[in-house]
């Protein structure tokens, strides 16, 4: 059996496989001769089936057998003598013609990069500076009492806040248009249910009257038949309902989970998840511009094997997530080269990750560890089930480590590049961690 490698591009690499068929046809009667002590046929004793029987059955199968496995055993004894770190799996093919007493075959396959990481000293990275204050808790406090809001009918005109019952009817060039018209119909003024100029038109209406008004469609509406064109609406108030904020008393601690119904225990308990979730995004924040940092100073190829499975598992992602929200994929063409470059990035930044990791000993330790799966669980109701249940099993801790690898990759990003420290407002660092 014989080899030799030629180097195709960057990462491609071919090698030519030489299978000598007299070392094949050795194996083949040797598996045979193993098989027909045990092997079954009509008419004959197990053990006494005839060789030449048990060759015209399962001569065939076992050949294709030994020889893929001389194949597979060539392609990966040349790889490690020559020290190729092979991305994805070999294209194996048969030659159009071959030696006597020879087969021969041709193995495309492309090999991992070199990963050399650049200078991070130039990199900036912002990092969020932000105290959880009484400031926060108030506005926290009031966010989930509007999450609480009951309604009550009201005698007057409508406002904002309030919650309407209204028919209406839209009309475009006179003609009612389809979605147009709708009867009972509830929404809340200022939800942001509806376009605002549909929205601000309801506020100031009694029960029973109407008002006829145009409102003009945004130039990308969802809907291509109304987007930048001028309706006219007819809307009529069939019923008004202002809105109740619930106390903050004792009945509103325990629907938030405090058992006792202590309104001090609610706020240090809202006080620290508030300091959780600031300290979540802006770890989010700060890994994110670490990684893009990383990025930007690598530069290399990367193997076209691992960004094709990558794709295609982010595609698989795509239409289970889709499943879930009750699409039925099935009518729904979800295609993996819709993720080529996302999955291209991925896959170099996993390399990149796994270099540093590598050379600088950055593995996720088990003290890391436990000291995340702890932080999680305090916000569950029972954090010793939670820890528990992470320990079971040790493919439940794989994300934990993921993780946690990735902080330490970002703490040593820190250390390279130029870090300033910058204050934040709550809404500001929440607003540009969703826009993230």
């Amino acid at each position: 059996m014989q080899t030799n490698e030629v180097t195709l591009g960057a990462l491609e690499r071919r090698i030519d496989l030489t299978v000598n068929l007299s070392d094949v046809e050795a194996q083949v009667s040797e598996r045979l001769k193993r098989l027909s002590r045990t092997v079954k046929m009509a008419g004959f004793r197990p053990g006494k089936v005839p060789m030449k029987m048990v060759e015209q059955s399962y001569g065939p199968q076992v050949r294709n057998e030994v020889l893929g496995e001389s194949v597979e055993s060539a392609f990966s004894r040349t790889v490690q003598e020559q020290n190729l770190r092979v991305a994805g799996y070999p294209n194996i093919e048969p030659k159009a013609s071959s030696a006597e007493g020879q087969m021969e075959f041709v193995a495309t396959f492309e090999v991992f990069p070199e990963v050399v990481v650049g200078d991070l000293a130039a990199a900036e990275i912002e990092r969020p500076q932000l105290s959880v204050g009484e400031a926060e808790v108030e506005r926290t406090i009031e966010v989930l009492r509007k999450q609480r809001t009951s309604y009550e009918k009201v005698e007057r005109a409508s406002a904002e806040g309030d919650r309407v019952v209204i028919d209406f009817t839209g009309r475009k060039d006179g003609e009612v248009f389809e979605g147009g018209q709708a009867s009972d119909f509830a929404v809340v003024i200022g939800s942001g249910q509806m376009l605002p100029d549909f929205d601000a038109a309801l506020a100031g209406l009694s029960i029973g009257e109407s008002k006829t008004f145009d409102l003009t469609f945004p130039e990308q509406y969802q809907a291509a038949n109304l987007a930048g064109q001028t309706v006219q609406f007819e809307i009529t108030m069939k019923g008004v309902e202002g809105p109740i904020l619930p106390e903050v008393d004792a009945t509103f601690a325990k629907a938030l989970g405090v058992v006792d119904g202590d309104v001090a225990k609610m706020r240090e308990e809202i006080k620290a998840n508030l300091e959780r979730e600031v300290a979540r995004r802006i770890r989010a924040r700060v890994r994110d511009q670490a990684l893009d940092a990383l990025n930007k100073a690598c530069s290399f190829e990367v193997p076209k094997a691992l960004v094709d499975g990558e794709a295609g598992r982010m595609a698989e992602a795509a239409k289970r997530d889709l499943a879930q929200r009750g699409v039925d994929v099935k009518n729904v063409p979800v295609s993996k080269d819709w993720f080529t470059e996302q999955a291209a990035n991925r896959v170099k930044l996993g390399l990149v990750v796994s270099e540093i990791v590598g050379k600088n000993g950055l593995a996720a330790k088990p003290e890391q560890i436990r000291a995340r799966i702890e932080d999680m669980a305090q916000t569950y109701e029972q954090p010793d089930e939670v820890v528990r249940w992470y320990y079971s099993k040790p493919e439940n801790l794989r994300d934990i480590e993921d993780s946690v690898v990735e902080d330490n990759v970002v703490e040593w990003v820190l250390a390279q590049a130029k870090v300033a420290d910058k204050g934040f407002t709550f809404e500001e660092l929440m607003e540009q961690s969703q826009a993230a």
